[in-house]
């Protein structure tokens, strides 16, 4: 769908730029466009690489380990179903962390990681749904713990915006650094929006 979307603009711009005789700011805007693309790539390359680094070097030193138990009886109690020994328990408490620094790229295998335990888990309990004679994954259904993960991946507290704050360096602002406080307050509240109402729907 999104492709139709970026190509129905992409054409609609186009035909404009060619109706108002302004074809070639179009085309000028098209390779500006595509340098500045590249420029942002390099420069959110640069950050991931940091930030994944360093990730890594938390969890050699032990670090994630530590948060990871500060953070045991919070994942329990939005995840109370499942067994604090199940590897889900570890992969969601990995991504919840990695999401808090801010650090999308390396939560994004935790939570795949977490959603094929999941599954494993339904497995496990004897949903029929999550049988592995099953022909095809698209026939499951997504169980409670999955649609709360999700959830709470999606408002996703965040202390340290990193991509925000690339964007906004790249892009010239004054003080990339300032956003931190407004997402802070905007991630908290969305966060705890999501947590009452996973709870709500969770109990009906």
């Amino acid at each position: 769908m999104l492709n139709y979307l970026w190509g129905f603009m992409i054409i609609i711009g186009v035909v404009y730029g060619a109706l108002t005789g302004r074809i070639n700011e179009v085309g000028n805007g098209v390779l500006t466009s595509a340098n500045e693309a590249v420029s942002l790539c390099l420069t959110m390359l640069g950050v991931m690489t940091f930030w994944t680094g360093l990730m890594e070097v938390c969890r050699c030193e032990g670090l994630l380990e530590q948060l990871s138990q500060k953070l045991a009886p919070v994942i329990h109690f939005l995840f109370p179903k499942i067994p604090k020994t199940h590897p889900a328990f570890e992969h969601i408490t990995t991504n919840f962390i990695a999401n808090i620094l801010g650090l999308g790229w390396a939560a994004t295998p935790a939570g795949l990681k977490a959603m094929e335990e999941l599954a494993n888990l339904e497995e496990e309990r004897g949903n029929p749904s999550y049988q592995k004679e099953l022909p095809s994954p698209h026939t499951r259904t997504a169980s409670n713990e999955m649609c709360i993960f999700l959830i709470l991946n999606i408002s996703s507290l965040q202390l340290i915006p990193v991509n925000m704050i690339a964007y906004r360096s790249q892009y010239g602002s004054i003080n990339p650094p300032a956003i931190v406080g407004p997402a802070i307050i905007a991630t908290l509240v969305s966060t705890l929006v999501a947590i009452i109402f996973c709870k709500i729907m969770d109990k009906i």
